[in-house]
């Protein structure tokens, strides 16, 4: 039986709003207690499904095409402005050390960024950044997804990914939360019509 301070601090544990002595005597708590563990899972997955939900409003057709006009401008204008940067006709240069284009997602601590979009084959290379200590909650996967870990460490599942190690997963396939200790950078190929997509090119 779940009791009601139970049950408040799980909802406070889904959203990251204990303290880190909470938090350490809460998951003690939690490994202890089947019944308070699956409470636990259903709500990560609630979480997620919001945080999900947040990312899959598409805006309309025009702003996007506005949007993409607009980049290919800027880019126009920052190849024009530096020769140095201009690249023969169909290549195209992204600076690793560039702020630019991050989004930050509804999770704390998480961020993507689109570096090529191929509607006509039906996929996009985004890059991906989670801070150190960031938990990413288990989740549905709305599309296939592959990447790739290019710095520090991710946590699928009970699999640790370093750099340089590779992740499939299939549409509708299930992860459980993912996390990093030490923060990690990845690349992600997903359809062009993910969610996760169409945030980053809001």
């Amino acid at each position: 039986m779940i009791n009601e301070q139970q049950q408040e601090l799980a909802s406070l544990f889904a959203v990251k709003a204990l303290t880190a002595e909470e938090q350490a005597q809460f998951e003690r708590d939690v490994a202890a207690n089947p019944e308070l563990r699956a409470y636990v899972r259903d709500l990560q997955r609630t979480t997620d499904l919001l945080a999900v939900s947040s990312a899959t409003a598409k805006p309309p057709t025009q702003l996007k095409g506005k949007v993409l006009a607009r980049i290919d401008e800027l880019e126009a204008q920052r190849r024009n402005s530096n020769p140095a940067l201009t690249a023969p006709p169909g290549l195209r240069f992204e600076d690793g050390a560039s702020p630019e284009g991050w989004k930050a997602l509804a999770v704390p601590g998480a961020y993507i960024k689109l570096l090529s979009l191929e509607r006509e084959h039906g996929y996009a290379v985004l890059m991906g950044r989670l801070d150190p200590g960031t938990r990413y909650p288990a989740h549905v996967n709305v599309g296939p997804e592959d990447f790739c870990i290019l710095s520090g460490d991710l946590v699928v599942g009970d699999r640790r990914m370093v750099a340089g190690d590779f992740h499939h997963a299939d549409q509708g396939s299930q992860h459980a939360e993912n996390y990093s200790v030490e923060g990690c950078t990845l690349i992600a190929v997903l359809t062009a019509d993910h969610p996760l997509v169409a945030l980053a090119m809001a």
